[in-house]
Parts: C-alpha cells; sequence; structure tokens
C-alpha cells in the first residue's frame, strides 16, 4: 500500500502499465472487440510479465525467478 502523498510509491505501478501499453496495446487496438478480450488479454501480459520476461535489471531473471531466488538466499 502506498503512503499518502508520496508519489514515489507509486512509480513501480506507474513503470509496469507503461511497459504494458506499450508492448500489448499501442498498435492493437482494434484487437480487441470486447471487454473480456482485453481483460483476458491484460491476465496473460501479466503472466508473461512475471514468469516469461527476463528483465536486464534483474540480471537476466523474470521477476518471479528473483523473488524466488531472494527468498530462499536467507
Amino acid at each position: 500500500m502506498s503512503r499518502k502523498g508520496n508519489c514515489l510509491d507509486n512509480s513501480p505501478m506507474e513503470n509496469f502499465f507503461g511497459k504494458m501499453k506499450n508492448e500489448m496495446f499501442y498498435g492493437h487496438e482494434f484487437e480487441f472487440k470486447t471487454l473480456e478480450q482485453l481483460q483476458k488479454a491484460m491476465e496473460d501480459y501479466i503472466e508473461y510479465y512475471n514468469n516469461e520476461r527476463i528483465q536486464v535489471r534483474l540480471k537476466g531473471l523474470t521477476p518471479c525467478q528473483a523473488r524466488n531466488q531472494s527468498l530462499y538466499s536467507f
């Protein structure tokens, strides 16, 4: 939960939504005929982002791999 009046708490989500819009929405706006299609595409993207999309800032790991690695390192 973000702290009241602290815009920096929102930065990670703003970053994620920006990437999601760039990678799955812009240029594909008319592919989604119903709200359900858009919701399914968003769910699929979140699954992809967390489990398949490697990230340089995580040293080539996916977010789930990085989280699991940090949990088991203690």
